[in-house]
């Protein structure tokens, strides 16, 4: 009888961690589809360079900064959030967790800082700014997806 409740228990245990495995490749899977998707509007965005009046640029700007956003928010309240609450309990996903995030959190910065330096992108002089503040961007997005990207290998590992 002990024998079954001790399998039992291990069973529940592994199963449990299946579980928690799945839920963090679907996470990623979420975060790695808004990248792409991100990064397809931010070379469309970038592609319209000069920025003038007679191109789309107000739209795709709008529409670029609501999936940088979105993307951002994925990252931090998906995947960051189920580690900071102690669902992870792999100590080398915690530890490079832990070493990354401070980083990670300074690239969700930038990019809000992005995002709200273009709330009003109608704003022509603001337009004119495009160029450079894409170029910044650019940097920050390289950073957070090396920074996304080690950690992901930690978590598939």
């Amino acid at each position: 009888m002990v024998g079954i409740v001790d399998g039992d228990v291990m069973g529940t245990h592994t199963q449990d961690s299946r579980e928690r495995r799945s839920q963090t490749q679907e996470l990623i899977g979420h975060l790695v589809t808004e990248r792409q998707q991100m990064l397809v509007q931010y070379a469309g965005l970038a592609g319209l360079d000069p920025y003038t009046e007679n191109k789309p640029v107000f739209t795709r700007l709008q529409d670029f900064c609501q999936i940088l956003v979105d993307y951002m928010a994925s990252g931090h309240f998906g995947l960051y959030q189920r580690i900071s609450d102690g669902k992870e309990r792999r100590r080398a996903v915690i530890d490079i967790a832990e070493k990354l995030y401070p980083k990670i959190a300074k690239t969700t910065e930038d990019a809000v800082a992005f995002n709200d330096y273009f709330d009003t992108p109608s704003d022509t002089k603001r337009i004119n700014d495009l160029s450079h503040h894409l170029s910044q961007l650019g940097e920050t997005l390289a950073t957070r997806i090396e920074l996304e990207d080690r950690l992901i290998t930690t978590l598939l590992a």
